[in-house]
Order: structure tokens, then sequence, then C-alpha cells
């Protein structure tokens, strides 16, 4: 992806977005945070990257969750879909983290 493919991107009123939180302490599957399209989106997007919090691109399964209202845990339908993808991020975000030990 090239910065012109990213500013295009950003650009884009019909961009939607939405942020899950899962704390198992706290809920009892991940729930919807935040959502939103266009500004609202990219909003969302840009406070997840200051934060250093992984994002994943699905616009189906962002389509799914901009159903759902703010504070909804996700249904149980999502809960393999999801499940997936958080799995993918752990190991992801860990790698990275081994990596940038091996480098220090």
């Amino acid at each position: 992806m090239t910065a012109q493919d990213d500013r295009q991107r950003q650009a884009d009123p019909l961009r939607r977005a939405v942020a899950l939180r899962y704390d198992p302490p706290r809920d009892e599957a991940p729930r919807v945070v935040a959502k939103g399209a266009g500004a609202v989106a990219e909003r969302i997007i840009a406070e997840a990257r200051a934060h250093g919090v992984p994002l994943h691109e699905d616009p189906a399964l962002v389509a799914v969750l901009s159903q759902l209202d703010l504070d909804q845990v996700i249904p149980p339908s999502l809960y393999p879909v999801v499940a997936e993808i958080l799995a993918l991020l752990y190991r992801t975000d860990r790698t990275v983290g081994q990596r940038e030990a091996a480098s220090s």
C-alpha cells in the first residue's frame, strides 16, 4: 500500500470502523465500544493507532458489527470469527514484541 492509497482510503466518506473491547474479568464477550462512518471511522482508527491498538480490516465483519448497539456484546454466532481475529492479533503482537526485545 502506498501513501497515496492510504490518503485515498482516509478520504473515503463511506469507510466504516467498529472498535471492540474484550476484558475477560469485566466482559462476558467482546463488546462494541465505538462505531462510525466517514470522519468518525477515521477518528476511531486514528485513536487506535495512537494508543497502539492493533487493527484488522474486514469490511464484511464491520458491516455486521455496525448493526450492534454501543456497549452491546457480540452475539455468539460471531464468537468464532472474532476469536480467530483476536488470536491472530495476539500472535502478531507477541511476534513484534519478541523482535523488539531481540533488537534491544
